[in-house]
């Protein structure tokens, strides 16, 4: 038992529905051979044994049938319309014979009854198993039809009253048609098993393609504006060594610390727990802009009040606002404005750098690429995050060599921060940029 067992686990989902449908049908021929195995056990051997011979022939083919037209639904071969058409020959030919003996073969009511009993039942199979392999359900209607209209054509050309022949007819029909409309829902279920299991490997597929756009779009967040600064720092400090200046320590030693907490963050980004903080954003981003030589200052509402979600995206903005004007721009200055318009949050960048359509990803962007060259995908990465939110992000030139990043984020009924700027918003921030270079 433990063969067949992990034979059947093995299997997924929808290759267990289809063994369990391919196996339903051949199951009709075993039924199918059961069936007429009772009927002709009253008659003579002879009889009896060519009956049932003939209904064993029609059980193989319907057997192979079965598994070509169910690879054929599955597109693992093409449509066997040679078997299809075989089974309709072979289903026409045992009917037929089995009319002939009753008609021509001893006399006795039990012969009429098993020959009857084959027929009706070699014709409702044949029909099912045909059904398998027809496509459209016109076609599954004519096989249907067409057997039914042969079941009540043979009994009128033998003689038999119309009624007889009418009720042969219609139990052709009724059953012919209840195992057809199996057949046909049993391959719609198939295919429909296979498609939600390829939706749901899609969909785990995209997933985990979206996690990577999300690492990636993270990692370069964290990463840029550190590299920047030790790009910076770094250089600062060979001018220094070049002129025997001692201050060129102190300034590798800060490019080390930087390293160390970049390493820190990637950790924390790969584990998927990083939010940035934007109160930590805004002093961090005061005190690189400050170490560059860049004046920056920070006004506006008080950060306490915002959603987390919402401190998170805009602390993303800052981040890479900062980012673009250390790698994209030659500023001297940058004013950093936090404020509350008709229940939307709006924090907008500005500085007087230079900056490209290649850095910004939009166009009439005036003046020329930094020396690190254009990117783009900064602020596609910060649209993403804030669609996921409904904010929104414009970047472009604001006239008089200044270019302006604002980002606006729709707020919930609940929270209410002051819309205008207070002492203890900025002194906040400012204590932070004390102890954060």
């Amino acid at each position: 038992m433990r063969g067949p067992g992990r034979w059947w686990r093995r299997k997924t989902t929808p290759e267990k529905v289809e063994t369990y449908t391919r196996w339903s049908f051949h199951f009709f021929a075993l039924v199918e051979c059961l069936t007429v195995g009772f009927t002709v056990a009253p008659v003579a051997e002879r009889i009896g044994g060519l009956l049932l011979l003939m209904v064993a022939v029609h059980c193989a083919v319907c057997v192979v049938t079965v598994s070509r037209a169910l690879d054929w639904t599955r597109g693992r071969r093409p449509q066997p319309v040679r078997m299809l058409w075989m089974l309709a020959a072979v289903t026409a030919a045992v009917s037929v014979t089995a009319v002939g003996i009753a008609e021509h073969g001893p006399d006795g009511e039990a012969v009429g009854a098993a020959a009857g009993g084959t027929v009706g039942v070699v014709l409702i199979v044949g029909i099912g198993i045909i059904a398998l392999g027809v496509q459209q359900r016109r076609r599954v209607l004519a096989v249907v039809g067409g057997f039914a209209g042969c079941a009540w054509i043979m009994p009128v050309m033998r003689g038999a009253p119309v009624d007889a022949a009418f009720s042969a007819a219609a139990l052709v029909l009724l059953g012919g048609g209840a195992l057809a409309f199996t057949a046909v829902v049993s391959v719609w279920l198939l295919n429909i098993v296979y498609e939600l299991d390829e939706a749901r490997e899609t969909r785990a597929r995209l997933a985990v393609a979206e996690e990577r756009l999300r690492f990636g779009r993270d990692l370069h967040d964290v990463m840029g504006r550190n590299l920047a600064v030790i790009a910076l720092k770094s250089e600062l400090a060979v001018q220094l060594a070049q002129r025997g200046r001692p201050e060129a320590v102190a300034q590798m030693v800060e490019v080390q610390r930087l390293a160390h907490e970049s390493q820190r963050e990637v950790r924390e980004v790969v584990r998927g727990y990083r939010e940035a903080d934007l109160a930590v954003e805004l002093a961090g981003a005061q005190g690189v802009l400050a170490a560059a030589g860049i004046d920056c200052t920070v006004s506006g509402a008080t950060v306490a009040g915002l959603p987390v979600a919402v401190q998170s995206a805009l602390g993303w903005v800052v981040r890479e606002a900062a980012t673009n004007v250390l790698r994209h721009g030659d500023a001297r200055r940058c004013a950093v404005r936090l404020r509350v318009v008709e229940g939307c949050v709006v924090l907008s960048v500005e500085n007087d750098g230079v900056v490209t359509e290649a850095d910004t990803g939009l166009p009439g962007a005036p003046g020329s690429s930094g020396p690190s060259g254009p990117s783009g995908s900064g602020l596609a990465g910060l649209r993403e995050r804030l669609a996921e939110i409904d904010g929104t992000l414009e970047a472009g030139s604001a006239g008089r060599g200044l270019f302006r990043l604002t980002a606006e984020i729709p707020l919930p009924s609940s929270a209410t921060p002051s819309a205008t700027a207070g002492p203890a918003s900025v002194s906040a921030v400012r204590s932070v940029s004390e102890v954060t270079p």
